[in-house]
């Protein structure tokens, strides 16, 4: 089995699942030619918490290279991909805060990245009213 399988979690990812997986390992390694050669040149980036619209592969770039500042790390924690769309889990860390995200892929024909978009979850606490009915982790 790949790493970059074992990154997708099952050992049978798929072409769109490799990709992920490789677009992960290039953002943990810092290794942004590799990442930009997985990106379509009209790559579109979105967040729908924050509306943030990022259009192209440079200015894509641009963003991971200098808007996220800091010693943070990503581990991926699953990757489902079918044809040319995939869905990855990651926990981001970043000393000793982490945090999950989801994240939506679409591959071109070519197979590169050509749409993503991003869900950062925010952690709240259930209502008090149904704490007997779930357990916690």
């Amino acid at each position: 089995m790949s790493s970059a399988e074992q990154a997708a979690g099952t050992g049978q990812a798929g072409p769109a699942g490799l990709v992920v997986a490789d677009y992960w390992a290039a953002a943990e390694a810092r290794d942004w030619a590799a990442f930009g050669a997985l990106l379509a040149e009209d790559v579109v980036y979105e967040a729908p918490q924050t509306r943030e619209r990022v259009t192209g592969r440079e200015a894509y770039l641009r963003f991971n290279t200098e808007g996220f500042p800091g010693d943070w790390h990503l581990a991926v924690q699953r990757v489902v991909s079918q044809d040319r769309a995939a869905v990855s889990m990651i926990e981001f860390s970043e000393g000793e805060t982490s945090q999950f995200g989801l994240c939506l892929f679409d591959l071109d024909e070519d197979g590169r990245i050509v749409r993503i978009t991003d869900f950062w979850p925010d952690p709240y606490e259930p209502p008090a009213g149904r704490a007997h009915l779930a357990g916690r982790y």
